[in-house]
């Protein structure tokens, strides 16, 4: 009697830990009947059983034909689909001296089945993150750290900026973050000296040093097609900044598709990769108003201070003197266009839509990503290599993108097939976070804490 009060107990155990956040360094968790989306290629393998220990994918095969220990964590997988988690390569953690608020950032990822982020507004503070996240410490996907910006207010002489990359490379950051208002001068120091002492710069070309000289000089990402819009448009270079408008925005209406192709060939001859941001375009630069956004479940997860601050931003927008639907709609177009034109010609993109930005609320805005993506011409598959297969060789994790026998257990559980619809990736039932199995009662459990 003692003995089986004994194992009603430990299943009972096991049954709680199931509903809950259940860290495993020794434990094995065991998907099974699961269908496999393996990203080594556009296939599904059907009816698998997956294996995990110590974040790795220590089994994978037909079910039926791979063993596992009997105290294994079990999670059904019938019917549902197992794929690597996405990057998030254009993510803000808040850029503040208290970590808390940080944390509740990481859980929205983790949340939306985001296993890497590159957060891109750089604190001193991140490195402390991500060493306590590196140490299992404190629960987040794997954090890769810019430094503060390089802007026209932070680097106002070319030694200046050559001083900022040696101290940024000395802190221990991953990417130098660059902003708008670099000149001529202060970019060749910066570039210059990154490359000299062997750290990466990323992220916006300023208007003075335009997307040519970018590529001359090797950026490791162009983010948000920045300077795109004004190498296709003739005539920009006798214009102001202020003229061409965000992201080329007032302008765009004049950019010219027969000067796509060499555009293309030079990011693809260098190899620069684009993270696109086309969410922030989508929902910040078209024609419609902020009511269409601010009604979306996920703002729930946003103080209403900021989404007022976003509202503000939309309108302004709108209200610009430069402002015409018709031209805004030509926006979107040439975005679309020539992202499909980095696809079809080997220029890597990567996935990443900039949040919390305007009506982009972190992990949820990297769904809206997806899709913006497919609705540019890309296939769901080679939308989700963006945020798997295409950034583990931009970081060159060779153990991780796919879902392989000793590849990291960074995965996402699904209820549908993403590459019939991509859709389907905000129906998530599950996360491995390396060796955390987060199941879709602890995701509502922890998001239902973060609601204002």
């Amino acid at each position: 009697m003692r003995s089986l009060i004994c194992m009603v107990l430990i299943l009972l155990a096991v049954s709680v830990r199931a509903q809950g956040l259940v860290s495993n360094w020794d434990r094995e968790v065991v998907f099974r009947s699961v269908n496999v989306i393996p990203m080594d290629a556009e296939r599904v393998l059907e009816n698998q059983t997956v294996v995990v220990r110590n974040g790795r994918i220590t089994a994978l095969g037909r079910e039926g034909s791979v063993r596992f220990a009997k105290d294994a964590l079990v999670v059904d997988g019938k019917g549902k689909y197992l794929m690597p988690g996405w990057a998030e390569m254009h993510a803000h953690v808040p850029p503040i001296d208290d970590i808390e608020p940080m944390k509740e950032v990481l859980t929205l990822y983790l949340a939306n089945g985001i296993t890497t982020i590159r957060g891109m507004l750089g604190h001193s503070r991140h490195l402390e993150l991500r060493s306590k996240i590196n140490a299992g410490e404190i629960l987040g996907p794997h954090f890769y750290a810019t430094g503060p910006s390089f802007n026209g207010q932070s680097v106002k002489t070319a030694a200046r900026g050559a001083e900022m990359v040696r101290e940024q490379k000395a802190a221990g950051y991953d990417f130098l973050k660059l902003h708008p208002g670099l000149t001529k001068e202060t970019f060749p120091a910066i570039a210059r000296t990154a490359k000299e002492v062997g750290i990466p710069f990323v992220g916006h070309v300023s208007f003075n040093v335009g997307v040519w000289r970018a590529i001359e000089a090797d950026y490791s990402s162009i983010d948000h097609l920045d300077g795109f819009i004004e190498a296709i448009t003739p005539g920009s270079d006798t214009l102001a900044e202020p003229e061409t408008g965000l992201f080329g925005a007032w302008i765009a209406h004049r950019a010219d598709p027969r000067l796509i192709p060499k555009l293309i060939k030079a990011l693809s001859d260098r190899q620069i990769h684009v993270v696109p941001t086309q969410a922030l375009a989508e929902r910040w630069q078209s024609p419609l108003p902020a009511s269409a956004y601010t009604s979306a479940p996920e703002m729930k997860y946003m103080k209403p201070q900021e989404i007022q601050g976003w509202v503000n931003a939309k309108n302004k927008y709108l209200s610009d003197p430069n402002f015409r639907k018709e031209n805004a709609e030509k926006l979107i177009q040439v975005r679309r266009q020539l992202l499909l034109e980095c696809q079809k010609n080997n220029v890597p993109l990567l996935l990443g839509s900039d949040a919390p930005q305007v009506f982009n609320v972190p992990g949820f805005s990297i769904h809206h990503e997806m899709k913006y993506l497919v609705d540019a011409g890309l296939t769901p598959y080679q939308t989700l290599r963006t945020g798997t297969v295409n950034v583990a060789k931009y970081l060159k994790k060779r153990d991780s993108g796919m879902i392989k026998t000793g590849f990291v257990s960074d995965l996402v559980l699904l209820s549908g097939n993403p590459l019939a619809d991509i859709g389907q990736t905000r129906n998530i039932e599950g996360v491995m976070m390396g060796t955390n199995w987060l199941p879709k009662t602890y995701i509502q459990q922890e998001l239902k804490k973060l609601e204002r």
